[in-house]
C-alpha cells in the first residue's frame, strides 16, 4: 500500500482507531504522515451529517432558541438535526422532519441551497442547507434534549439586528443565511 502523500492527498493515514463513541459521534485518532515525511496524530470526530432549514414567511424568518450545553448559553438559530443513532438518509426528508419536530411547521416546498462543512479542522461532518416556505403551522414533537425549545418568527430586519448585536452566534445559520443571501441574486 502507498502511504506517501501527495499534492492531491498531502496528509496520509497509516492506521485509524476509534478512542471514544457514544450514541452521537465517534472520535478517531489517525496516525499520519505529511508532505514532508514526518509521522504524527490527527485527531477528529466523526459525526453524521444533518440539515438545516430557513423556514421563510411573510418577509421573515422562523428560529428556534434552545439552551446549548458546550457553551452553557441559549442560542438562537434555524431548525437544524440529524438522523438519530447515526443513521443517513435524504437530505431533504430530513429537513421536513426537523421543521416539523421543532417547529410544528410542514413546508409545502423545499428548496436545497448547499452544502456546507461544519468544523472542518475538527469534525466530517457536513450539512445540506434548505429554504422552506408555504408554511402550516401544526404540532411540534420535541425530542428530550429539545424540552426547553422555543420557536419564534422574526422579521428578517429584527434578524440581521440580532446578527449585527451578536445575539445570533451560530456559525451554521450565518452560513445557511449567507447562502440564503446569495441566492437571491
Amino acid at each position: 500500500m502507498d502511504v506517501r502523500p501527495d499534492s492531491e492527498h498531502p496528509i496520509r493515514r497509516l492506521s485509524t482507531e476509534v478512542v471514544y463513541e457514544s450514541p452521537y459521534l465517534l472520535m478517531r485518532e489517525d496516525r499520519i504522515r505529511r508532505l514532508d515525511g514526518s509521522e504524527g496524530i490527527y485527531s477528529y470526530v466523526e459525526k453524521p451529517d444533518y440539515a438545516l432549514v430557513i423556514p421563510i414567511e411573510n418577509d421573515g424568518l422562523h428560529l428556534v432558541e434552545q439552551y446549548r450545553y458546550p457553551i452553557r448559553a441559549r442560542s438562537w438559530e434555524f431548525p437544524q438535526g440529524a438522523f438519530p443513532n447515526k443513521e443517513a438518509g435524504d437530505p431533504e426528508h430530513l429537513a421536513h422532519e426537523e421543521l416539523r419536530q421543532e417547529t410544528g411547521l410542514t413546508a409545502a416546498h423545499m428548496r436545497h441551497l448547499g452544502r456546507l462543512n461544519s468544523a472542518k479542522g475538527m469534525s466530517s461532518q457536513v450539512f445540506d442547507v434548505f429554504v422552506a416556505t408555504e408554511l402550516e403551522p401544526g404540532p411540534n414533537e420535541l425530542e428530550v434534549e429539545e424540552q426547553d425549545l422555543l420557536h419564534r418568527w422574526f422579521s428578517r430586519a429584527d434578524f440581521e439586528a440580532m446578527i449585527r448585536t451578536g445575539e445570533i452566534t451560530d456559525a451554521a445559520t450565518l452560513a445557511a443565511y449567507t447562502l440564503f443571501l446569495l441566492s437571491a441574486q
